[in-house]
């Protein structure tokens, strides 16, 4: 028979059980260094000191039994184990932001950057219904290359990227957003505008705007005109689908490119013909792996899948 548990034996019990309290400091110290990336911007950020920044992630650490965080050159990198935790406590500082912040909406900001393809005949009238829903968030558009997207976003300057391009980096995570088959396009009196599909045999002899050698899909293009004994008669060379496109409404030849957004704005003065060749592109959100998702981001990219037009030819990923 089992003797009963004397009052301090069950006081020692209780005293070796793991702590199991929360620490609202040290998840501030998580979000804030894992925002800035050392203790002396998440110091500068909460208004402490380096060493309370450190003792509260490191008392994190200990309490939870995870590492959080890395060196690496300089900078402390977040581990996987970081970004689970970080993406459970959202809901918490959201409540909590509710409790006890101010009564006027604060004034966010998303920094945003993509091509011009992207930039400026489809996200601009995304980003005026986004505002006009939203009238106390700003947005700050950057319209670059490809590349700088990506450089962007590694070095925090931007908080979300529209990109047609998989470029792997580590740091960058890609969210896929639009998948689209590709298209001829060509003004409506073409020849070939009657066809209900083309393939890579049905450009030998045509005129023909093609993008820069650059491009991948340039390369695979070329590829399959080989295979296919075609060579269209190339007039001009672009390095964005935006130019050849409207080259093509020009009359100056058809053009084979990503339909998306193009479509949704050449409705009237272009027609598309699918291409029967495995030429497929994939549009995606660029977004850091290392830092988390402002509120704000993640609300536009809500916005975008819920408003994207709908079109024959491009499809939700």
């Amino acid at each position: 028979m089992h003797k009963p548990h004397t009052a301090s034996q069950s006081f020692a019990r209780k005293m070796s059980k793991p702590k199991s309290w929360h620490s609202i400091p040290e998840y501030q110290a998580l979000r804030a260094l894992m925002q800035a990336g050392t203790t002396t911007g998440a110091a500068r950020q909460l208004g402490l000191s380096q060493s309370a920044v450190s003792r509260s992630v490191a008392n994190l650490e200990n309490r939870t039994g995870l590492i959080l965080f890395e060196r690496d050159s300089g900078r402390l990198r977040p581990t996987q184990e970081a970004v689970r935790l970080n993406l459970r406590l959202d809901p918490l500082f959201e409540a909590l932001d509710r409790i006890d912040g101010p009564t006027e909406p604060v004034r966010e900001t998303l920094r945003l950057i993509a091509p011009p393809t992207y930039a400026h005949r489809f996200l601009v009238p995304q980003i005026a219904s986004f505002l006009n829903a939203n009238p106390h968030f700003f947005v700050s558009l950057e319209v670059n290359t490809s590349d700088e997207v990506v450089r962007g976003i590694l070095d925090d300057r931007f908080d979300l990227g529209l990109i047609g391009v998989e470029l792997s980096r580590a740091g960058v995570k890609m969210l896929p957003y639009r998948t689209a088959d590709a298209v001829c396009a060509m003004a409506p009196g073409h020849p070939l505008a009657q066809h209900t599909t083309i393939t890579p045999a049905d450009l030998d002899g045509q005129t023909m705007v093609a993008l820069t050698h650059r491009h991948a899909r340039r390369t695979q293009l070329d590829r399959l005109l080989h295979e296919a004994r075609a060579t269209p008669h190339v007039v001009a060379e672009v390095s964005t689908t935006v130019a050849a496109a409207d080259l093509a409404v020009q009359g100056l030849g058809l053009a084979l490119i990503n339909p998306f957004p193009l479509v949704h704005h050449h409705r009237n003065d272009l027609a598309f013909i699918p291409f029967d060749a495995p030429i497929r592109y994939q549009t995606y959100f660029a977004v850091s792996d290392q830092r988390p998702e402002p509120r704000i981001a993640r609300a536009f990219m809500r916005h975008l899948r819920l408003h994207t037009p709908a079109d024959p030819f491009t499809a939700a990923a």
